[in-house]
């Protein structure tokens, strides 16, 4: 198969354990290994509309690039929910716009290459 380039977002599975005191335990979620080029059409289109529309609140913004990362770059293998309650907050708004520049421009994130490189 065609080696397609594909990003990773970790996810904590347990996390009512972990406010409890649990240790945390982690869950890779992978892009799909296609992504038609119509989602990295459209993801410069949400970049654009976050980066440029000053009507849309700071929450706004944030809420339409999840939206988009659930939806489209990870095809509803993981909500919005998720995202909100399983991603570890301090750098969480970061690693979602890395999701959606890695569709737009091809960028993997830091953590995707290290994994792909301990793999092969």
């Amino acid at each position: 198969m065609a080696n397609l380039k594909r990003n990773m977002l970790e996810l904590v599975k347990n996390p009512e354990g972990v406010l409890k005191g649990d240790e945390p335990e982690i869950e890779k979620i992978w892009t799909p290994a296609f992504i038609p080029l119509r989602v990295a059409r459209n993801a410069i289109e949400v970049w654009h509309d976050v980066e440029t529309n000053k009507k849309l609140s700071e929450v706004d913004k944030f809420d339409r690039i999840a939206e988009f990362v659930a939806n489209e770059v990870f095809a509803g293998k993981i909500t919005t929910e998720d995202i909100y309650n399983r991603l570890h907050a301090p750098g969480g708004q970061d690693v979602v716009k890395q999701q959606l520049i890695f569709v737009a421009q091809g960028q993997q994130s830091d953590e995707t290459k290290n994994f792909l490189a301990k793999k092969d």
